[in-house]
Protein backbone atom coordinates (compact mmCIF):
# COMPACT_ATOMS: atom_id res chain seq x y z
CA UNK A 1 0.00 0.00 0.00
CA UNK A 2 1.57 3.00 -0.77
CA UNK A 3 2.16 5.64 2.22
CA UNK A 4 -0.22 8.51 2.40
CA UNK A 5 1.62 11.96 1.94
CA UNK A 6 2.21 13.25 5.61
CA UNK A 7 0.85 16.57 6.39
CA UNK A 8 3.66 19.76 7.07
CA UNK A 9 2.97 20.03 11.07
CA UNK A 10 4.68 23.47 10.90
CA UNK A 11 1.33 25.80 9.71
CA UNK A 12 -0.51 24.53 13.38
CA UNK A 13 2.44 25.12 15.26
CA UNK A 14 3.05 28.51 13.94
CA UNK A 15 -0.87 29.33 14.56
CA UNK A 16 -0.06 27.75 18.34
CA UNK A 17 2.76 30.02 18.58
CA UNK A 18 0.65 33.06 17.05
CA UNK A 19 -1.90 32.81 19.49
CA UNK A 20 0.13 32.94 22.75
CA UNK A 21 2.47 35.88 20.95
CA UNK A 22 -1.03 37.96 19.45
CA UNK A 23 -3.75 36.93 22.72
CA UNK A 24 -6.19 34.35 20.74
CA UNK A 25 -5.99 31.73 23.66
CA UNK A 26 -8.79 32.48 26.28
CA UNK A 27 -9.20 35.19 28.33
CA UNK A 28 -9.27 33.29 32.01
CA UNK A 29 -5.26 32.04 30.65
CA UNK A 30 -4.32 35.46 30.45
CA UNK A 31 -4.85 36.19 34.25
CA UNK A 32 -4.13 33.10 35.64
CA UNK A 33 -0.45 33.32 35.53
CA UNK A 34 2.52 35.47 35.95
CA UNK A 35 6.06 36.45 34.81
CA UNK A 36 7.98 38.06 37.96
CA UNK A 37 11.93 38.20 37.32
CA UNK A 38 14.68 38.74 40.61
CA UNK A 39 15.19 42.32 40.72
CA UNK A 40 18.85 43.02 39.47
CA UNK A 41 19.68 45.62 41.80
CA UNK A 42 20.99 48.98 40.98
CA UNK A 43 24.49 49.53 42.61
CA UNK A 44 23.75 52.82 44.01
CA UNK A 45 20.20 53.35 44.87
CA UNK A 46 19.38 49.20 45.24
CA UNK A 47 15.46 48.23 45.92
CA UNK A 48 15.07 47.19 49.30
CA UNK A 49 12.45 48.17 52.19
CA UNK A 50 12.21 50.82 54.89
CA UNK A 51 10.23 50.99 58.06
CA UNK A 52 8.34 54.26 58.30
CA UNK A 53 6.86 56.53 61.82
CA UNK A 54 4.40 58.82 59.91
CA UNK A 55 3.16 61.51 61.88
CA UNK A 56 -0.94 61.64 61.82
CA UNK A 57 -2.39 64.39 64.10
CA UNK A 58 -0.58 63.37 67.23
CA UNK A 59 0.29 60.14 66.83
CA UNK A 60 2.35 58.04 64.72
CA UNK A 61 0.90 55.71 62.39
CA UNK A 62 4.01 52.15 62.13
CA UNK A 63 4.42 51.47 58.27
CA UNK A 64 7.33 50.51 55.87
CA UNK A 65 7.92 51.27 52.15
CA UNK A 66 9.11 48.43 49.60
CA UNK A 67 11.74 50.75 47.63
CA UNK A 68 11.46 50.15 44.18
CA UNK A 69 15.12 49.55 42.15
CA UNK A 70 16.90 52.77 40.98
CA UNK A 71 17.64 56.41 41.46
CA UNK A 72 14.56 58.34 39.68
CA UNK A 73 12.03 58.73 41.37
CA UNK A 74 8.91 56.40 41.33
CA UNK A 75 5.38 55.73 41.20
CA UNK A 76 3.95 55.06 44.50
CA UNK A 77 0.90 52.31 45.60
CA UNK A 78 -0.55 53.21 48.90
CA UNK A 79 -2.23 50.08 50.55
CA UNK A 80 -4.95 50.42 52.80
CA UNK A 81 -6.01 47.65 55.10
CA UNK A 82 -9.05 46.34 56.25
CA UNK A 83 -11.29 45.81 59.02
CA UNK A 84 -8.67 45.06 61.34
CA UNK A 85 -6.45 44.33 58.59
CA UNK A 86 -5.28 40.31 59.19
CA UNK A 87 -4.76 40.35 55.08
CA UNK A 88 -2.47 42.85 54.00
CA UNK A 89 -1.91 41.84 50.16
CA UNK A 90 1.79 41.90 50.33
CA UNK A 91 2.22 39.41 47.66
CA UNK A 92 0.73 41.95 45.66
CA UNK A 93 3.18 44.92 47.05
CA UNK A 94 6.01 42.53 45.71
CA UNK A 95 4.97 42.40 41.97
CA UNK A 96 4.26 45.83 42.17
CA UNK A 97 7.62 46.65 43.52
CA UNK A 98 9.17 44.52 41.13
CA UNK A 99 7.60 46.26 38.58
CA UNK A 100 8.76 49.92 39.57
CA UNK A 101 7.06 51.05 41.69
CA UNK A 102 7.41 51.74 45.35
CA UNK A 103 4.84 50.44 47.53
CA UNK A 104 4.03 51.95 51.06
CA UNK A 105 1.94 49.85 53.79
CA UNK A 106 0.91 51.16 57.30
CA UNK A 107 -1.55 50.43 59.83
CA UNK A 108 -3.69 53.16 60.96
CA UNK A 109 -4.50 55.24 64.20
CA UNK A 110 -5.04 52.18 67.22
CA UNK A 111 -4.54 49.56 65.16
CA UNK A 112 -1.41 47.06 65.20
CA UNK A 113 0.49 48.79 67.39
CA UNK A 114 -0.10 52.41 65.70
CA UNK A 115 -0.30 55.28 68.39
CA UNK A 116 -3.63 56.75 68.78
CA UNK A 117 -7.29 56.18 68.88
CA UNK A 118 -8.83 53.90 66.11
CA UNK A 119 -12.05 55.06 64.46
CA UNK A 120 -13.26 54.94 61.03
CA UNK A 121 -13.10 58.59 59.82
CA UNK A 122 -9.60 59.06 61.49
CA UNK A 123 -8.73 55.97 58.94
CA UNK A 124 -9.98 58.43 56.06
CA UNK A 125 -7.68 61.39 57.94
CA UNK A 126 -4.39 59.09 57.96
CA UNK A 127 -4.43 58.51 54.70
CA UNK A 128 -4.42 62.16 53.86
CA UNK A 129 -1.43 62.37 56.09
CA UNK A 130 0.29 59.66 54.49
CA UNK A 131 -0.29 61.43 51.46
CA UNK A 132 1.61 64.59 52.97
CA UNK A 133 4.09 62.52 54.73
CA UNK A 134 5.12 61.49 50.47
CA UNK A 135 5.20 64.88 49.56
CA UNK A 136 7.48 65.86 52.45
CA UNK A 137 9.91 63.07 51.84
CA UNK A 138 9.10 62.90 48.27
CA UNK A 139 13.34 63.56 47.44
CA UNK A 140 14.68 61.25 50.31
CA UNK A 141 12.02 58.13 49.63
CA UNK A 142 12.13 58.83 45.99
CA UNK A 143 8.11 59.35 45.54
CA UNK A 144 7.19 60.51 42.04
CA UNK A 145 4.08 62.34 43.48
CA UNK A 146 2.32 62.98 40.64
CA UNK A 147 1.62 59.37 40.46
CA UNK A 148 0.25 57.88 43.50
CA UNK A 149 -2.45 55.28 43.58
CA UNK A 150 -4.62 53.64 46.43
CA UNK A 151 -5.80 50.58 46.92
CA UNK A 152 -8.02 49.44 49.15
CA UNK A 153 -9.32 46.00 50.79
CA UNK A 154 -12.28 45.61 52.62
CA UNK A 155 -12.85 48.71 54.90
CA UNK A 156 -10.01 49.65 53.30
CA UNK A 157 -12.06 49.86 50.19
CA UNK A 158 -14.27 52.21 52.07
CA UNK A 159 -11.44 54.18 53.04
CA UNK A 160 -9.69 54.70 49.34
CA UNK A 161 -12.88 56.17 48.39
CA UNK A 162 -13.52 58.36 51.25
CA UNK A 163 -9.86 59.57 50.89
CA UNK A 164 -9.70 60.12 47.25
CA UNK A 165 -12.67 62.97 47.81
CA UNK A 166 -10.11 64.64 50.00
CA UNK A 167 -6.95 64.15 47.56
CA UNK A 168 -7.47 66.39 44.51
CA UNK A 169 -4.25 65.14 43.07
CA UNK A 170 -4.78 61.20 43.34
CA UNK A 171 -7.10 60.33 40.78
CA UNK A 172 -7.03 56.99 40.99
CA UNK A 173 -8.15 54.12 43.49
CA UNK A 174 -8.50 50.18 42.99
CA UNK A 175 -11.23 49.46 45.88
CA UNK A 176 -11.19 45.64 46.38
CA UNK A 177 -14.61 44.08 48.19
CA UNK A 178 -15.48 47.54 49.61
CA UNK A 179 -17.28 47.43 53.00
CA UNK A 180 -20.25 49.84 52.75
CA UNK A 181 -20.46 50.34 55.97
CA UNK A 182 -23.84 52.72 55.51
CA UNK A 183 -25.80 49.86 53.83
CA UNK A 184 -25.05 47.41 56.65
CA UNK A 185 -26.26 49.88 59.33
CA UNK A 186 -28.84 51.52 57.16
CA UNK A 187 -31.91 49.69 58.87
CA UNK A 188 -30.26 50.54 62.76
CA UNK A 189 -32.43 52.88 64.71
CA UNK A 190 -30.85 52.67 68.09
CA UNK A 191 -28.07 52.49 70.24
CA UNK A 192 -29.04 49.39 71.18
CA UNK A 193 -29.40 47.69 67.90
CA UNK A 194 -25.64 49.30 66.94
CA UNK A 195 -24.05 47.50 69.90
CA UNK A 196 -25.93 44.54 69.01
CA UNK A 197 -24.98 43.88 65.50
CA UNK A 198 -21.69 45.40 65.78
CA UNK A 199 -20.54 43.14 68.33
CA UNK A 200 -21.50 39.84 66.19
CA UNK A 201 -19.57 37.69 64.66
CA UNK A 202 -19.60 39.56 60.73
CA UNK A 203 -17.77 42.60 62.57
CA UNK A 204 -15.66 40.37 64.70
CA UNK A 205 -17.44 41.00 68.41
CA UNK A 206 -15.18 42.12 71.05
CA UNK A 207 -11.89 40.34 69.89
CA UNK A 208 -10.09 42.75 66.47
CA UNK A 209 -6.77 44.55 67.82
CA UNK A 210 -8.47 47.62 68.13
CA UNK A 211 -8.24 50.10 70.65
CA UNK A 212 -11.77 51.60 70.51
CA UNK A 213 -15.30 50.38 72.01
CA UNK A 214 -17.86 48.95 70.22
CA UNK A 215 -20.13 51.87 71.20
CA UNK A 216 -17.48 54.92 70.11
CA UNK A 217 -15.99 52.91 67.00
CA UNK A 218 -19.95 52.87 65.34
CA UNK A 219 -21.61 55.66 67.12
CA UNK A 220 -21.03 57.84 63.96
CA UNK A 221 -22.32 55.53 61.71
CA UNK A 222 -25.85 55.65 63.41
CA UNK A 223 -25.30 59.50 64.05
CA UNK A 224 -23.77 60.64 60.57
CA UNK A 225 -25.32 58.58 57.99
CA UNK A 226 -24.69 60.97 55.48
CA UNK A 227 -20.77 60.95 55.65
CA UNK A 228 -20.81 56.73 55.80
CA UNK A 229 -23.02 56.48 52.64
CA UNK A 230 -20.55 56.05 49.72
CA UNK A 231 -23.53 57.15 47.02
CA UNK A 232 -23.72 60.72 48.54
CA UNK A 233 -19.83 60.64 47.45
CA UNK A 234 -20.70 60.04 43.48
CA UNK A 235 -20.40 64.08 42.42
CA UNK A 236 -17.14 64.25 44.24
CA UNK A 237 -15.36 60.98 42.65
CA UNK A 238 -16.73 61.71 38.82
CA UNK A 239 -13.07 62.65 37.75
CA UNK A 240 -11.40 59.84 39.51
CA UNK A 241 -10.10 56.75 37.91
CA UNK A 242 -11.55 53.53 39.82
CA UNK A 243 -12.24 49.86 40.16
CA UNK A 244 -14.24 48.19 42.46
CA UNK A 245 -14.00 44.20 42.67
CA UNK A 246 -15.99 42.22 44.39
CA UNK A 247 -16.81 38.41 45.63
CA UNK A 248 -20.87 39.20 45.73
CA UNK A 249 -23.37 41.67 44.56
CA UNK A 250 -24.74 43.18 47.84
CA UNK A 251 -22.45 46.31 45.94
CA UNK A 252 -23.99 46.70 42.88
CA UNK A 253 -25.96 49.47 43.74
CA UNK A 254 -23.18 51.27 45.09
CA UNK A 255 -21.52 50.61 41.81
CA UNK A 256 -23.92 51.68 39.38
CA UNK A 257 -24.54 55.22 41.48
CA UNK A 258 -20.83 55.95 41.11
CA UNK A 259 -20.73 54.78 37.63
CA UNK A 260 -23.36 56.68 36.61
CA UNK A 261 -21.73 60.10 37.73
CA UNK A 262 -17.59 59.30 36.51
CA UNK A 263 -16.43 61.24 33.66
CA UNK A 264 -13.17 59.65 33.59
CA UNK A 265 -12.98 55.90 33.88
CA UNK A 266 -14.57 53.25 36.41
CA UNK A 267 -14.85 49.67 36.04
CA UNK A 268 -16.65 46.78 38.10
CA UNK A 269 -16.60 42.95 38.25
CA UNK A 270 -17.39 39.98 40.70
CA UNK A 271 -15.50 37.22 40.64
CA UNK A 272 -16.24 34.02 42.39
CA UNK A 273 -14.27 33.24 44.96
CA UNK A 274 -13.83 34.70 48.62
CA UNK A 275 -13.20 37.81 50.70
CA UNK A 276 -9.45 37.89 50.42
CA UNK A 277 -10.08 36.23 46.96
CA UNK A 278 -8.14 33.08 48.11
CA UNK A 279 -8.15 31.42 44.72
CA UNK A 280 -7.47 34.58 42.53
CA UNK A 281 -4.23 36.11 43.82
CA UNK A 282 -2.82 36.02 40.70
CA UNK A 283 -5.78 37.65 38.30
CA UNK A 284 -6.00 40.16 41.32
CA UNK A 285 -2.07 41.17 40.74
CA UNK A 286 -2.85 41.46 37.17
CA UNK A 287 -5.78 43.75 37.54
CA UNK A 288 -3.87 45.93 39.84
CA UNK A 289 -0.96 46.01 37.22
CA UNK A 290 -3.01 46.71 34.34
CA UNK A 291 -4.98 49.58 36.20
CA UNK A 292 -1.49 51.08 37.25
CA UNK A 293 -0.36 51.10 33.81
CA UNK A 294 -3.21 52.50 32.36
Amino acid sequence: MPLLPQKNPLPALLLFVFAILFGSTPASAQTDSIVIRDIVWDSNSPAGMTELFIPSDNALLAGFIYRANGPSKHPTLLLLHGYPGNERNLDLAQVVRAHGWNVIYFDYRGSWGSQGKFAFKQCVEDVVNVVSFCKKYADSLKIDTSNIVLFGHSMGGWVCLKALEQLPGIKKGFALSTWDIHNDFKKVMTEKEMIALASGPDFGGRYFVLNSSIHDLFMPVLKEPDYFDLTKDAGALANKQIVMLDEHTRNSALANTLKSANKSYFKYEVWQTDHPFTNKRVALINSVLSFLEK
